[in-house]
């Protein structure tokens, strides 16, 4: 089946940014949307993600995902509703995961986009608690920290879409739990979700004096969000034989400073082990995370939460609002 062609609307990348990136950094165009090929499938954007690792595609620099090009649509994670096919498998009506984000209408090889998994969940959960952030979580909880009963486990951005799964999965298994969050409000978040102790990142006092004073006795685990103060503080708290899983490090996404690893030279004291990932490291083992996420659903031990911004007109604002700590849980755009 094949149709008109007709027009769409999708984010492009004007400049590259420099520190924090600002509305004029980004334009709003159409887009033209060709007839399908053999292959292809149309997909109306419901649901579209922000997330901080797009940050880094928009400098002119390798990494391991490549730059967003300047002048051209920019891409991201999506959930959407399939409108037209040229693809065997894929009709009408069917709800897809993909990642030609940043826009309201996409054509697409459908050999690039997944059925939403038979689990019951809003079809936006598949671009947090049940896509990439929370696959990040327990793949970096459990298979590069191998964090296991009786662990802490000190968590950064634990407000976060990332942060909070963790706390959950941490405590489905048994292991004590300390996060960080900014303010009260996100505070008290955290400890509803089963942490057992949480330290205000805003406070008064260091990050580090409150770890101390939350785990007297040293950390296990250390999830990294953030980077920056919180790294250094979990360095200097480690007991010996931890784990690090270095996640991302958004206190340094804009502003390029390094973290000051204060407390490094613990690293070979304390035998610590330190490993960055990338949740694609995993993707042949989803089939596990999808298996225990729906058994934590239904045994009610998962709560989650969305902070969603109106319109395709504001997605810079959605994604800027995440250096600035907005969010609560994932940050989404309705289309």
């Amino acid at each position: 089946m094949t149709g008109e062609r007709n027009m769409a609307r999708a984010w492009h990348l004007e400049k590259r940014p420099s520190g924090l990136p600002v509305a004029s950094d980004f334009a709003l165009r159409d887009i033209d949307m060709p007839a399908l090929a053999d292959g292809e499938i149309r997909v109306r954007n419901l649901w579209l993600s922000v997330d901080p690792y797009m940050r880094g595609r928009m400098n002119d620099a390798k990494s391991y995902a490549d730059p967003f090009a300047l002048g051209e649509p920019m891409t991201g994670g999506a959930v959407g509703e399939v409108v037209e096919s040229n693809a065997e498998g894929f009709a009408p009506g069917d709800h897809v995961l993909h990642m030609h984000g940043w826009r309201d209408e996409a054509v697409l090889p459908a050999r690039g986009v997944q059925k939403l998994p038979p689990i019951d969940v809003p079809p936006q959960a598949f671009l947090g608690q049940f896509g990439m952030p929370g696959m990040t979580a327990y793949f970096g909880l459990l298979r590069v920290a191998e964090a296991k009963p009786g662990d802490t486990v000190f968590v950064s951005a634990a407000a976060g879409a990332v942060g909070s799964t963790v706390v959950q999965i941490a405590k489905a298994r048994g292991m004590t739990v300390i996060g960080s969050a900014g303010g009260t409000r996100k505070c008290d978040w955290v400890r509803s979700l089963g942490a057992d102790r949480v330290i205000d990142y805003k406070g008064e006092a260091s990050v580090l004096r409150q770890l101390h004073a939350a785990a007297p006795e040293g950390i296990d685990v250390y999830f990294d969000n953030v980077g920056g103060e919180h790294l250094d503080a979990a360095f200097a708290t480690a007991r010996q034989g931890a784990r690090f899983a270095i996640c991302g490090m958004i206190d340094i996404y804009n502003s390029g400073a390094a973290t000051e690893l204060r407390y490094i030279a613990r690293t070979i004291a304390a035998r610590i082990r330190i490993q960055g990932f990338l949740v694609s490291d995993w993707m042949g083992e989803a089939g596990d995370f999808y298996r225990d996420m729906a058994a934590m659903l239904a045994d009610g031990k998962l709560q989650r939460e969305e902070t969603v911004i109106e319109g395709i007109e504001n997605m810079p604002q959605a994604f800027l609002g995440l250096f600035e700590g907005s969010n609560m849980g994932k940050m989404l755009v309705r289309v």
